[in-house]
């Protein structure tokens, strides 16, 4: 028997399964965050969980929005059952649900008017993002926000009608000048280098198309503090719905998988305030960059890793993919010899003790990370994930075979095919563009790496050049296990 959850049926629940155990007609929002997905509601909203169960802070309940319309359907799932949602932690001895209750409302995606009207209300101090790392308007090959994107031109000429989530930002904070109310937080949490800085940028990038003055106050008054997150937590599918029925008697539309481990570091720059996250395992500090430089490289740069290695060999679970030893190999080899080489000292932190943490977390057999999901958005992962590591070690006269190596095998995934010849049906919002050029890259490895949006002065590279094109012609002409086997065997 199971029971659909609300907020009318959470005694009903088996007592297994952990609940508010707070008020939650008492919370008020304070937070709005854009970009409602798996991470945010096994992430930041469990943080806030945890602190109103322990009777703090009341006044931060979360408010979601989004932009597009594929968001509408989440949306009505949520509302559906009160906005509750289940979470449940897995790992190889442990599986523990619980239900939160941190967000109070979630918003009609795309409905400018109720957006920008939440923006402005004084309530709201602080406004979040998890829009992907591709939701910042990057382009790689100068690292600075791109302007000339077609929905940024289109926001910069009708900043009264906005359609991105940097134009709602700027609607609403002008609102909120012209009302006299201080502006609110503006908190990234997604996967990108100097994630506040990046933020900033595309707010104040887009403010100053259309209204420079505006720009210098948002400038001048905003805050955009930095923060590195991390908790591994993959796509829902029936497999999740199905375990959420029968191991704990819960019908929830839309729950969240993932593992034990999180993690939050965050600048301690809120002029409005904020929650005491700090009591909940929030690490404050003054400057987050080593944090957040470590994460990207040795974790998100991990994944990269061993994700199109095994796309190629047909390996659908990320944890199948670290049972296979030239997986598992490559991604030991090129942390230690190429990646963690260029992350600086981290306080407090033992690079080798993370990196075998990455490695235990990756190889978590009960979380269902799906290996296409690590394939996905290449280009925009690479050139955050990868490149920059790749450029440094360039620039220090450092050797790139392995990074060549998974620049090709990247190459080699978009092609659109596995070494058996199974299709890999399009994984990218720049599928076919990237298709194109891998199918050329065959032929004359230069045409991919000539994609300047993405690689940027590493593509112009000699040593990488050579590097690549040996990698990529191995690949095409023994495979992807046999290359892997000579890379590993220092051939």
């Amino acid at each position: 028997m199971t029971t659909k959850l609300s907020l009318a049926t959470l005694d009903k629940l088996p007592a297994k399964v952990a609940r508010p155990g707070y008020d939650r007609a008492a919370l008020t929002p304070g937070i709005l965050h854009f970009g409602v997905g798996n991470f945010h509601r096994s992430h930041q909203a469990v943080y806030l969980d945890d602190l109103f169960g322990m009777g703090l802070d009341h006044d931060w309940a979360l408010v979601g929005a989004g932009v597009f319309e594929g968001e509408k359907r989440g949306r009505d799932v949520l509302k559906a059952q009160d906005f509750l949602t289940t979470v449940v932690e897995q790992d190889a001895g442990h599986m523990q649900a619980r239900v939160t209750g941190a967000m109070v409302d979630f918003l009609v995606p795309g409905d400018t008017a109720a957006i920008v009207a939440r923006l402005a209300d004084p309530n709201i101090r602080i406004v979040s993002l998890t829009i992907t790392e591709g939701g910042y308007f990057i382009d790689a090959a100068t690292g600075h926000f791109n302007t000339a994107h077609p929905d940024i031109a289109a926001d910069a000429k009708a900043p009264g009608s906005p359609k991105t989530v940097f134009g709602l930002i700027l609607a609403g904070l002008k609102r909120r000048k012209a009302e006299g109310t201080p502006p609110f937080t503006i908190m990234c949490c997604d996967n990108i280098p100097h994630n506040g800085h990046v933020t900033r940028e595309a707010v104040c990038g887009l403010a100053r198309l259309s209204d420079a003055s505006f720009a210098d106050w948002v400038e001048k008054n905003v805050a955009f503090p930095n923060g590195m997150v991390d908790r591994i937590t993959p796509a829902t599918t029936d497999r999740e719905r199905e375990i959420g029925r029968s191991a704990f008697g819960i019908e929830d539309g839309w729950p969240v998988f993932c593992e034990p481990f999180r993690q939050w570091v965050l600048e301690d720059k809120f002029p409005l305030g904020r929650p005491a996250l700090e009591k909940a395992g929030v690490q404050f500090v003054a400057d987050v960059s080593s944090f957040e430089l470590m994460k990207i490289r040795i974790l998100n740069g991990g994944h990269a890793t061993i994700a199109y290695p095994a796309g190629l060999m047909d390996i659908h679970f990320v944890h199948e993919a670290m049972e296979n030893e030239l997986v598992r190999g490559f991604l030991a080899k090129l942390e230690r010899d190429e990646i963690i080489p260029t992350v600086p000292p981290v306080p407090g932190v033992v690079l080798e003790e993370y990196f075998q943490l990455i490695d235990k977390r990756f190889s978590n057999p009960k979380i269902g990370d799906t290996v296409r999901r690590l394939c996905l958005d290449g280009s925009n992962r690479q050139p955050k994930f990868i490149i920059p590591t790749i450029a440094d070690r360039l620039e220090a006269g450092q050797g790139v075979a392995g990074l060549a190596l998974e620049s090709a095998l990247w190459c080699r995934y978009c092609f659109g095919t596995t070494d058996s010849g199974k299709v890999i049906e399009p994984n990218d919002p720049n599928w076919d563009r990237l298709q194109t050029a891998s199918k050329a890259a065959k032929a004359d490895p230069g045409v991919w790496l000539g994609m300047e949006d993405i690689y940027g002065a590493v593509g112009k590279s000699g040593v990488f050049a050579r590097e690549f094109a040996a990698a990529l012609k191995a690949l095409w002409a023994d495979g992807t296990a046999k290359t892997l086997r000579r890379y590993l065997g220092g051939i």
